[in-house]
């Protein structure tokens, strides 16, 4: 039996991978039909079905389920051998896949995007912001961006993100109607926007003064699931958001909005960079750390 090549066996992966045709060709730069092409030409040659199809999702077989456990590690050395290569060249290339929040995607990567791109000009940079978490080794991902509190213990994490806070705001005319909250409890009388997780589990603001830290479940008619969209809502009148202040310092500044409870919103540790502790770091992400390190480093200062 000819043994399969090396790119269908990659093809094959990526197709696991994201379940979908579609995005595997993306992702490789071909057409779906010669990503459809590698696949059927690959379970010829190993006799066996590897995915099932239909015109709505691909799946795995038993025999695919197997093949893509068995291929993981073996691509994973492959790609670390191939961009070892990068430590010979003067600049650093290839893709380097990040997975973040959308948050992340907004506050850290796009104010990097144009500088990081500019200084290396042979890398191509692939961002997949879900809010949803993801095993970012299983997902092909170089690495992943979130807070300290959601990142795996086997992984190593960079602060790259400097120091976060919250702020809670509403429009002038909402609070033409209604009280000025002082203390976090007075929010209970307050019409709140929540903030609602991929799991389905409602966000409790979180505030802390001095020693103490509360949670609050805070009560309101819209609940939703981005935070650019709460900070909107706030500024039409809708009701009173907590969302980082970086989506609102302007609105704060022209009388937009107008914050409450500040002493009860400390800084935190930002966005925290991860990747698998046992991998060699590729050159592109070693690249990006940097800077998003230095400009962090610039930004507190």
């Amino acid at each position: 039996m000819p043994q399969p090549n090396l790119s269908h066996l990659a093809v094959f992966a990526a197709v696991a991978r994201h379940k979908s045709f579609q995005r595997a060709a993306s992702e490789a730069g071909m057409s779906t039909s010669a990503v459809s092409h590698a696949i059927r030409g690959l379970e010829e040659r190993l006799g066996v079905s590897l995915l099932n199809r239909t015109t709505r999702s691909v799946s795995l077989t038993d025999a695919g389920k197997r093949l893509l456990e068995r291929l993981q590690p073996a691509l994973r050395d492959v790609g670390d051998a191939l961009d070892e290569m990068n430590n010979f060249r003067t600049s650093p290339t290839g893709t380097l896949r990040i997975n973040t929040s959308r948050a992340g995607a907004q506050l850290v990567i796009q104010p990097l995007v144009q500088t990081f791109l500019a200084a290396y000009p042979e890398i191509r940079l692939e961002i997949v912001d879900e809010d949803g978490l993801v095993d970012i080794v299983a997902s092909g991902f170089d690495a992943g961006i979130r807070f300290i509190e959601t990142v795996p213990e086997d992984m190593v994490a960079v602060n790259i993100g400097g120091m976060r806070r919250w702020a809670a705001v509403a429009s002038p005319g909402y609070f033409a109607s209604r009280p000025i909250p002082h203390v976090p409890d007075d929010l209970r009388t307050h019409d709140c926007i929540r903030y609602r997780f991929p799991s389905g589990r409602i966000f409790r603001w979180e505030f802390e003064k001095g020693e103490t830290k509360l949670e609050l479940e805070v009560d309101g008619r819209i609940t939703l699931g981005d935070q650019v969209l709460a900070a909107q809502m706030a500024r039409d009148g809708a009701g009173l958001a907590f969302v980082f202040e970086d989506y609102v310092l302007g609105d704060i500044e022209r009388g937009r909005l107008i914050r409450v409870l500040e002493d009860w919103c400390p800084r935190f540790p930002g966005f925290m960079l991860y990747y698998p502790r046992q991998r060699q770091m590729p050159s592109a992400l070693r690249a990006f750390i940097d800077l998003a390190q230095a400009q962090s480093e610039t930004a507190a200062n």
